[in-house]
């Protein structure tokens, strides 16, 4: 049944719970390793989706893989997208490395035009260059190390978050193929043992034993992680995708929140204005993609 006020709060619920996720593997980067992080949040999401199926009645249906390599190459890809992503975390104030991760949609549309053959028109490629100038606005703070606010650590957490973004991009070419043949709930069960089990390699590079406080953050951060893809997905089922995506971007807003209250981090002016620069080319992009859609149904003579 279709609701719209109901998928635009599960979005913002599943908003909620991963800004909060990431706050938790930010606050425990300087004691626990990238790849036991990677772990954690990865396993402990397993029953979250586990229970939801179960209560959907849906476990065994919904667990089935018809091209298991096809999750086995989703599973790498995101797995270093993942690791990329909370090494930058750990290194970057916490509103910029949200910023950055805001380029993943617009390398999609790139990679879908190289990787899919869609068509990419005039309008939405310039929203890309507007969005990547952006980035670049973000990155013109980090990228002259020894100069003004730059450090080494700042620029390679830059470097990593841009480098998780544009796997992750590649994570979506490879689900909107999945998506074809498998089931949604199939494609995340399976990328998040798939990185459970990869996270595993890097055992010998430095895994800790945390403190009780810290295992139950990090226990906490795969449960909302698993929720968070669970409401993800479920508001998609009562709202259309374009109306529901801008939400993506309240992020911003919880992550400058979280920046300044938790990790005493000020924001500063460059990064707010690419960070809206990154944004306004993004709803830019899905607003036209609506008003696109809703064209092609009157054509269509589809009712709405």
């Amino acid at each position: 049944m279709r609701n719209p006020t109901t998928g635009i709060l599960l979005k913002l619920g599943s908003v909620f719970l991963f800004t909060v996720m990431g706050a938790i593997l930010k606050a425990t980067a300087p004691v626990v390793p990238t790849g036991e992080q990677v772990f954690f949040r990865s396993f402990f999401g397993i029953p979250v989706i586990l229970a939801w199926l179960a209560l959907k009645g849906e476990l065994a249906s919904g667990l089935r893989a018809a091209n298991p390599l096809a999750h086995a190459y989703r599973g790498i890809v995101g797995t270093i997208s993942m690791g990329c992503g909370f090494a930058g975390l750990g290194l970057l104030p916490f509103p910029e490395a949200t910023a950055l991760n805001y380029a993943m949609p617009l390398m999609t549309v790139i990679f879908a035009a190289m990787f899919l053959d869609e068509r990419v028109g005039l309008f939405r490629l310039s929203m890309v260059a507007l969005g990547f100038a952006g980035v670049l606005v973000i990155l013109s703070q980090r990228l002259s190390v020894g100069v003004g606010e730059a450090s080494p650590e700042e620029t390679l957490g830059a470097m990593l978050t841009l480098s998780g973004a544009a796997f992750g991009a590649l994570t979506q070419i490879f689900i909107s193929r999945m998506v074809l043949t498998e089931k949604t709930s199939a494609v995340v069960f399976w990328f998040l043992v798939t990185a459970s089990l990869l996270s595993l390699v890097t055992l010998p590079f430095g895994w800790v034993v945390p403190d009780a406080g810290t295992s139950g953050l990090l226990i906490l951060a795969g449960l909302f992680g698993g929720l968070a893809q669970i409401m993800l997905t479920s508001s998609y089922r009562f709202a259309d995708a374009s109306l529901v995506a801008p939400f993506d971007y309240a992020s911003m807003l919880m992550a400058i929140a979280v920046g300044w209250f938790v990790f005493n981090e000020p924001t500063s002016t460059r990064m707010l204005a690419g960070a809206a620069v990154i944004i306004a080319a993004g709803v830019a992009i899905i607003l036209r993609e609506r008003r696109l859609g809703i064209r092609r149904g009157q054509r269509a003579g589809t009712p709405r």
